[in-house]
Formats: structure tokens, C-alpha cells, sequence
């Protein structure tokens, strides 16, 4: 029996194309695709995704989803379609950034009846970059809690996290280990469970 093929949703939070966050994605989503995936790779920054208006109608007993229609109603079908779903953001100011936690905020609304149908046993990845030496000192430890804490909560499956230092935009690339890491994930999410 042949095996299936892993859809791999990558959801880069980076305003910059040629950024460290990126960089990690675009290796990760190549060893995907090359070991079998099927990978779609998007940026947040290129679609108009407005916040949460906490209106609730998400939760109305006859709801579809979310009401307010922008860039984000066409990627509810494709988290809802994704085997696994990485999450690539660089740290801005101590956290993940803007772009990066407005997208997971609009997650609410696959939460009807506080199930998160949508999201529940899904692999999730999370690639970071930040600019300081240290994991704390440049708040990359609140975008870990908050990515560990967020995926826990809906009932999903952290398949990895690769994170490490880079300031200049592309510079990850030169760090061979994070390259490495973010490869080796590609591959592992390319593999059913």
C-alpha cells in the first residue's frame, strides 16, 4: 500500500523575503518537497489579514468561521487540509512577530464549541531567528512558550523547533547547524506518522 503523501502547510511571519526566519523555511520546505511533501509556502506579510475582532460570531451555533472576509478566510482551508503546519517568525521586540501572532490569533475561529476540530492532531513546527546571542535575553523564550503553549492547548503535536541567532538579514544561512536542523525537520515531516 502506497504511502501518503504529507501536506505541508509553511507559513512564513517574516516582512522580509531574504530574512534569517525565511531562510530557515525555504531549507525546511525543499528537504520537505525533495524526501515527498507536498509543501506550500506563503507569507503573511503579502496578505491582508486583518486581527480578531473578538466578535464572537465564530462561536454562534449556526457559525462557518470567522466573519471578517480578508487573506486570511482562504487559508482556513488549507490549515484544515495541512498533515503538518510550520510556523517560521523572526523575534521582534521579545516575541513572535506581528504578522506571525495575528495569523495564530485568527486561529480562534476553527475553535467552535472549543474544539478546534481544525487543528486538533496536527504536527506543528516552529522555526525562529532572533538577533541576540542569547534565547532570553532576546525574548525568543516568550515565542517558544507562546508557540508551545498555543499548540498545546488546541490538542496539536510539536514535531520540532529550530531556533538560533542570526542578525543581518540571510545571515542563518551561514550557520550550517540551524541549516541542518531545519532539513532534517523538512525530511521528518515529510514522513507519515
Amino acid at each position: 500500500m502506497a504511502k501518503k503523501k504529507q501536506n505541508l502547510l509553511v507559513v512564513i511571519g517574516s516582512p522580509r523575503r531574504g530574512g534569517n526566519s525565511a531562510a530557515l523555511a525555504d531549507r525546511l520546505a525543499k528537504s520537505a518537497a525533495a524526501a515527498g511533501a507536498a509543501v506550500e509556502a506563503l507569507f503573511l506579510q503579502e496578505l491582508d489579514i486583518k486581527p480578531c475582532t473578538a466578535c464572537e460570531a465564530c462561536r454562534a451555533k449556526r457559525a462557518r468561521g470567522c466573519i471578517i472576509r480578508d487573506g486570511m478566510q482562504p487559508l482556513y482551508a488549507k490549515i484544515k487540509a495541512a498533515d503538518a503546519i510550520v510556523v517560521a517568525s523572526p523575534v521582534y521586540w521579545f516575541s513572535l512577530s506581528a504578522q506571525t501572532k495575528l495569523f495564530m490569533d485568527r486561529w480562534y475561529a476553527l475553535g467552535g464549541g472549543n474544539d478546534y476540530r481544525g487543528l486538533r492532531g496536527k504536527r506543528f513546527a516552529l522555526l525562529l531567528a532572533y538577533a541576540d546571542a542569547d534565547a532570553f535575553s532576546s525574548g525568543a523564550v516568550n515565542a517558544l512558550h507562546t508557540f508551545q503553549d498555543a499548540i498545546g492547548y488546541l490538542g496539536g503535536t510539536i514535531a520540532g523547533m529550530v531556533y538560533g541567532s542570526a542578525a543581518k538579514a540571510g545571515e542563518i544561512r551561514a550557520r550550517k547547524d540551524l541549516m541542518q536542523q531545519a532539513a532534517e525537520l523538512g525530511r521528518r515531516l515529510a514522513a507519515p506518522e
